[in-house]
């Protein structure tokens, strides 16, 4: 479920178009495709890895770059299911399951001799622009029928977990947490695109609803 983040990172990063005479022209898939910005590689790549450089008081050169300050970012949303609690959880624990209901998700494998790491991919489409990423994810030990969580060990960091809660003998309802960095600058602009990953995420449950009900005619 990472893929949530992952569209995130896309839309907050900035697309190198160009490089000519040390100058790379960025532009960001939020802004129009005509507005541009020509800066320095130098410059660019010493203030989004460390910070702007400052001098110290003394003569003895330039203060040690730190590194931009990150922040996690949360999108939660929930929905019934007319499933016991029991196959809802079932049918999320079948990772390479996921695809069919999560259809930016264009696949997830289970690696054979470490069941509990997979390998994720996603393709969609934003904003005129095709995402692709792929990422390595651990499941953390499980709560059967309860919770179901996970975190990135390499590429874009992302945490996140799927809850289970009885409502009866024949329904339950799942909450599905997704969690990503952004760095602390770029916040105001990653909860400005909430709204359109809480859209995704509910997309995914309704047809996680489908499919974990029509799991029960089988």
């Amino acid at each position: 479920m990472s893929a949530t983040a992952a569209i995130a990172f896309t839309l907050l990063s900035p697309t190198h178009l160009s490089t000519k005479n040390n100058s790379k022209v960025l532009f960001s898939p939020l802004l129009p495709p005509n507005v541009k910005t020509t800066i320095s590689l130098r410059r660019f790549l010493f203030r989004v890895q460390y910070g702007s450089p400052k001098r110290s008081s003394t003569f003895t050169g330039f203060k040690p770059f730190s590194p931009p300050v990150m922040e996690w970012q949360d999108c939660t949303v929930k929905r019934d299911i007319d499933v016991p609690v029991a196959v809802a959880y079932k049918c999320y624990s079948d990772r390479e399951s996921i695809p069919r209901w999560m259809p930016f998700i264009s696949s997830v494998k289970v690696l054979e001799d470490k069941p509990d790491l997979s390998r994720w991919s996603l393709k969609y489409k934003a904003f005129g622009r095709d995402i692709e990423f792929s990422w390595l994810a651990r499941n953390m030990q499980p709560i059967p029928n309860q919770k179901i969580h996970w975190r990135s060990l390499e590429g874009l960091p992302n945490r996140g977990a799927v809850r289970f809660f009885p409502k009866g003998p024949s329904s339950c309802t799942v909450e599905l947490t997704v969690s990503y960095e952004v760095p602390q600058l770029l916040v105001p602009v990653a909860t400005a695109l909430l709204p359109f990953l809480e859209s995704l995420l509910v997309r995914g449950l309704e047809r996680f609803a489908t499919f974990a009900e029509s799991s029960l005619a089988d």
